[in-house]
């Protein structure tokens, strides 16, 4: 079997997150059927990470088991392109070893998510209009308190296709104004479900004043329950980039939209 690894990006806001869906659509349904029409006998479409609906994607990473191209002659990268919707793009295409896996060998993820400081005609998909003025410094005394290995269950709701292990290294948040918006960066080699929202939602509540940053660390043995209202909304957040072995990642915190 061939194995190639496609780079994609995405803007979810029509799906219902990156999975298959019976009864709805997933970005994964619209990438099965692009690499079914480009390659022979495809066996396995795998992405690094799921985004949940709404969650967009400025790099996701999939691994493809296939018989190999339909037409070797052709570019697979315009080809799988022609056969995907607009608000799906396919990046880069390399054949890798047929043991890559684009989940089990990613060493790290990077989610970025975009606040926004005043209404916006162009960015509602893009970004969390927060009307309330929001104390940076803050916000930053949180990010670390956050910043480190804890048990993040609180942080996060149960998915039960994965794991109940909850204990995880937050390895960083950075956050930067640019113009009208509020950026937040987290890093970690993975992340729980729905983690990188109630960490945005938790913060936007700080700068609020509704929390103070030094009840951080009583959260991690607290109930899920106290922070679920105050998740983020889904528009905002973006899986920026997914890490191998050898990448490097120092890229400027900036905005994907600009307002």
């Amino acid at each position: 079997m061939d194995n190639h690894r496609l780079d994609l990006e995405y803007l979810g806001t029509a799906y219902r997150g990156w999975q298959t869906q019976k009864n709805a659509v997933g970005v994964a349904n619209a990438v099965e059927g692009a690499c079914k029409a480009v390659f022979k006998d495809v066996r396995q479409v795998v992405a690094a990470g799921r985004t949940d609906a709404g969650v967009h994607a400025l790099h996701q990473v999939v691994h493809v088991r296939s018989a190999g191209p339909k037409h070797p002659a052709k570019n697979p990268l315009m080809s799988l392109n022609d056969a995907l919707p607009a608000d799906v793009a396919v990046t880069k295409v390399a054949k890798v070893p047929e043991n890559f896996d684009a989940r089990r060998d990613a060493v790290g993820r990077v989610y970025l998510y975009q606040i926004l400081r005043r209404r916006s005609a162009f960015s509602s998909a893009t970004a969390w209009w927060v009307k309330d003025r929001l104390d940076a410094t803050a916000m930053g005394q949180a990010a670390a308190l956050l910043t480190g290995r804890h048990d993040f269950s609180a942080f996060s709701d149960l998915d039960p296709e994965k794991p109940k292990e909850t204990t995880l290294d937050l390895e960083s948040i950075e956050i930067a104004a640019q113009g009208s918006m509020l950026l937040l960066r987290f890093r970690a080699r993975f992340f729980l479900w729905k983690m990188a929202r109630r960490l945005t939602g938790y913060m936007v509540e700080v700068g609020r004043g509704r929390f103070k940053a030094g009840q951080t660390p009583a959260l991690f043995q607290g109930d899920r329950k106290v922070l679920a209202p105050y998740t983020a909304p889904p528009q905002g957040l973006f899986l920026e980039r997914v890490l191998y072995a050898g990448d490097t990642f120092k890229a400027p915190l900036d905005t994907v939209a600009g307002v």
